[in-house]
């Protein structure tokens, strides 16, 4: 839940469609802004890695997401993200496939 550990693995014009088909959100900026957005909602939020896939310099990750709620319940989700990661090794861009009602739902 550290956003700027995480908005540190972007490129600065580093982009997410968090979920794929939504608007760019690029640079570090919107990036941390976005991921502060979705923390809010939670004590804790974890996300496991359960496979990931590596071709030249691009990756997709299966992953579960879990935490506990600001209102103590438990979430649970899943999803997976494809990466495009330039040559300094930051992420470029990331197209997250997953159903944000489905951890909205459990809040």
């Amino acid at each position: 839940m550290d956003a700027d550990a995480w908005v540190n693995t972007f490129s600065e014009d580093g982009t997410t469609f968090d979920p794929a088909g939504s608007p760019a959100i690029t640079g570090h900026d919107e990036l941390r802004e976005f991921f502060q957005s979705i923390c809010k909602n939670f004590k804790h939020l974890a996300m496991d890695e359960d496979s990931i896939f590596v071709a030249g310099k691009g990756a997709a990750v299966k992953w579960t997401g879990h935490g506990t709620s600001t209102n103590g319940r438990e979430v649970r989700f899943e999803g997976i993200d494809v990466f495009d990661v330039n040559l300094d090794g930051k992420i470029q861009t990331i197209w997250a496939y997953w159903n944000p009602a489905e951890m909205i739902a459990q809040l």
